[in-house]
This record gives C-alpha cells, sequence and structure tokens, in this order.
C-alpha cells in the first residue's frame, strides 16, 4: 500500500512564491552594500527563516557587520550590535534594575532598563573575547527568547535572532566558547576572502562618495508567518532519515559511524544537529520556491550544522585532521543517504 503524496496547501503556494521574490528583492537591496559573498548571504538567510542563529568566521575587514546590519535594514527590523569585550558585563547585554524616584510623590521603585538584547537581530561581535560568564548570559536568550533578571523574566521581540562573529586568528585573550553554546548556534559559517574581480568592486564603491540606501523588502510580521511556513513545508521519510543518519555517523560510539569518525572524532553532533539538517532542508526548498525538502537541500546545509558540533581529538591533530575535514569527508561519501532510504 502506498502513502499518500504530501502535498501543500494553495494558500502555502502562494506564500512560497511570495518568499521566493522576497529573496531575489532582498539579495537585490543588500547588493547595494555588500559584494559577492552569496553562500554566507543564503547562509544567513536561511538560518532567519529557520529561527536559528548562525556564527560567522571571518578576519577582519569583510564586512561582517555591515552584512548583519544591512539584513537586518532589508528586513525592517531592531537591530543591536554588542561589542564584546573582556570587561563586559551579563547586565550590559541583558539589562539592568535601576532605582528610580517618583518626584511628585517621593517614593523610589526599581525599573528594569532593557538591554541591547531586547532586538529583533543581535549582532555578536567577537563573541569569544569575553569570558564565559558573559557570554553565558546569551544562552537563556537563544534557547527560550526570554531574559530573567532579578527573578523577572522578560520575553525578547520577535522574530529573534542572534548573529555573532568570530575571528579565526588573534587567538590571545580570547575564551572559546563552550560546547553548550556552540550547539545553540543552527549554522556556523565561514566568511571568505572576495575574488579580485569583487575587491575591486568593493574598493570602486567604498571609495567614492555615493550612499547605497536600502529599502525593506519585508516586515517583521511578513518574516513571522515565512518561519511558520518553513514548518509547514513537507519533509519526507526520506529526508528525515538522511538527516538522522548524518547525524548519528558523526559520533564515534555508533554502530553506523565510518572508520575516520571512530578514529578522529571524541564527540559527534547531537540530537539538535539532526533538527536543524532538516529545518534548514525546509528552509533551502522554501527560498527556492519548491514545496518539498530534498536530500540535496539537507547536503547543501550539512557541511556548516556539522563541523562545529564535531570535536576531534589528539590522533585528528596529529593528523592535521579538522572537524570541517572530517564532515566534509563524511558528507561527500553519502553512505548516510543510503542508509536513509
Amino acid at each position: 500500500m502506498h502513502a499518500e503524496p504530501l502535498r501543500v496547501p494553495d494558500r502555502d503556494v502562494q506564500l512560497l512564491e511570495r518568499l521566493a521574490d522576497a529573496r531575489a528583492a532582498l539579495l537585490e537591496q543588500v547588493g547595494h552594500r555588500i559584494v559577492g559573498q552569496h553562500d554566507v548571504l543564503e547562509g544567513i538567510l536561511t538560518a532567519i527563516l529557520s529561527g536559528g542563529h548562525a556564527l560567522l568566521l571571518g578576519v577582519p575587514g569583510l564586512a561582517k557587520t555591515l552584512m548583519v546590519s544591512t539584513i537586518a535594514e532589508s528586513l525592517a527590523l531592531k537591530f543591536a550590535r554588542i561589542q564584546f569585550t573582556p570587561d563586559l558585563m551579563p547586565s550590559d547585554i541583558t539589562g539592568t534594575e535601576i532605582i528610580e524616584e517618583d518626584l511628585t510623590t517621593g517614593k523610589r521603585a526599581f525599573r528594569f532598563v532593557h538591554g541591547p538584547v531586547f532586538a529583533n537581530i543581535v549582532l555578536g561581535d567577537e563573541i569569544n573575547r569575553t569570558p564565559p560568564k558573559t557570554q553565558a548570559a546569551l544562552l537563556q536568550a537563544m534557547q527560550e527568547h526570554e531574559v530573567t533578571v532579578a527573578g523577572t523574566t522578560y520575553p525578547l521581540p520577535g522574530p529573534f535572532f542572534v548573529l555573532a562573529t568570530q575571528n579565526p586568528i588573534e587567538q590571545e585573550g580570547t575564551y572559546p566558547l563552550p560546547e553548550a553554546q556552540l550547539d545553540r548556534f543552527m549554522l556556523e559559517l565561514a566568511v571568505p576572502y572576495p575574488s579580485r574581480e569583487e575587491e575591486e568592486m568593493i574598493v570602486e564603491e567604498t571609495t567614492g562618495d555615493e550612499d547605497h540606501p536600502v529599502r525593506a523588502v519585508l516586515r517583521a510580521d511578513d518574516l513571522i508567518a515565512m518561519q511558520h511556513l518553513v514548518r509547514r513545508i513537507p519533509a519526507p521519510q526520506i529526508v528525515v532519515g538522511a538527516a538522522v543518519s548524518l547525524a548519528r555517523m558523526t559520533r564515534p560510539g555508533d554502530p553506523s559511524a565510518p572508520a575516520p569518525v571512530r578514529e578522529y572524532v571524541s564527540w559527534g553532533a547531537g540530537p539538535r544537529a539532526s533538527q536543524f539538517l532538516v529545518l534548514g532542508a525546509k528552509a533551502r526548498a522554501a527560498l527556492d520556491g519548491r514545496p518539498m525538502a530534498d536530500l540535496d537541500d539537507v547536503r547543501s546545509v550539512a557541511l556548516s550544522v556539522l563541523r562545529h558540533r564535531v570535536v576531534v581529538n589528539f590522533a585528528a591533530e596529529a593528523a592535521g585532521r579538522s572537524a570541517e575535514d572530517v564532515c566534509r569527508e563524511l558528507i561527500d561519501t553519502g553512505p548516510w543517504m543510503k542508509l536513509s532510504s
């Protein structure tokens, strides 16, 4: 007996068409200020549509901050930038209570002053340059979309995303993110150097006197509706099975783990990776205007979902193998696609 084909309601088909148009318009608007970086922009949009957070890795000067602020502007979202430094305190992120006096009655009362985390898109610039105590101030915000201060819980505005940056060089005086916080980032996106042609365009456009305005393409309510749409997009059993198989194959103790994983990996990706593989695949399908996720969509997000969740051992370091090398080999060989069927 054959299962009934998965179908998408007509209203969702129309919303998919609108999303595909909005994606093209948004990339056009961002292109007024950002040259190239197509894959990174697609990754950020994938995370935003999935309701996830993204970690951007790149050397200074690659316009990571400008990229994030421009996307926020094109989505008409409230943007906040937090510069992480060694002396930053948790209250500098979440906010704090102050004593306020009523001038008419003379009574004093505590009033909560919202911190910069109360925004739609929060850019955590060089997030690894602040101590773990301050890094942890984002944990509740990233997972539960709320902040607790002095025993009172305050909801964050929706939609809410954390887009953090890290510099892969200059590791002196930094505090590596704990695995629990890394796992809360849906994607790790590598921001590469521009090509020669792109760099020439960057220099020409940024050394002149011309302004590059950006028009809002979507509003917050539209974006929330599209996030719900992504959740409603069907993921066939073969896609779910492939995502779970791929995540499980990164765990050295799992029977399906290949030899390189058993040899070089200490800890593999947890169940959150399986969830994000499917959500990312759905978001990629939605961005293309397709009503169903497929295996190619899983493959397209797999490296960004897995590489910051896989911890390699000393044998890997001795052999010059990074977590990204192990993940690439695992994704490219493709046994996870066969085990899903």
